[in-house]
């Protein structure tokens, strides 16, 4: 029997990331959801916890930060790479993302990239 495929949400509020996210992904043998929200992610979530989850910084109404926050409440487990568009962080954002657990990633990403992030994640939740 072939073992399940690990799956991966990405969080994302623009589709074309969701998309490209999602296929370099697939391609690398993951089963992917994607939410361009974080309500949609927390619904998914619930009703299926991933493997990992690749969440986006700048989103609307609640941000990654926030989410993450009630995420590490809910599913303290599940490993998290914030995704941002941002150039750079300020110190204490990115000591809240430490502190949280997750990996910070910077956009643009090549679609390898997105595949080694995914794989670190995946690693991190294979040694749970």
């Amino acid at each position: 029997m072939t073992p399940p495929k690990p799956r991966v949400l990405i969080v994302d509020d623009q589709p074309e990331v969701l998309r490209v996210y999602a296929r370099a992904l697939e391609i690398d043998g993951c089963d992917t959801q994607t939410a361009a929200s974080a309500q949609a992610a927390m619904d998914l979530i619930n009703a299926s916890p991933p493997d990992a989850i690749l969440l986006d910084l700048k989103m609307p109404y609640v941000n990654g930060l926030g989410f993450l926050y009630r995420l590490r409440d809910a599913y303290p487990g599940i490993p998290v790479a914030i995704v941002t568009g941002l150039p750079s962080l300020d110190a204490q954002t990115t000591q809240e993302i430490q502190d949280l657990g997750a990996e910070l990633a910077f956009k643009p990403m090549t679609i390898s990239e997105v595949q080694s992030v995914a794989r670190r994640l995946l690693a991190r939740a294979g040694s749970r």
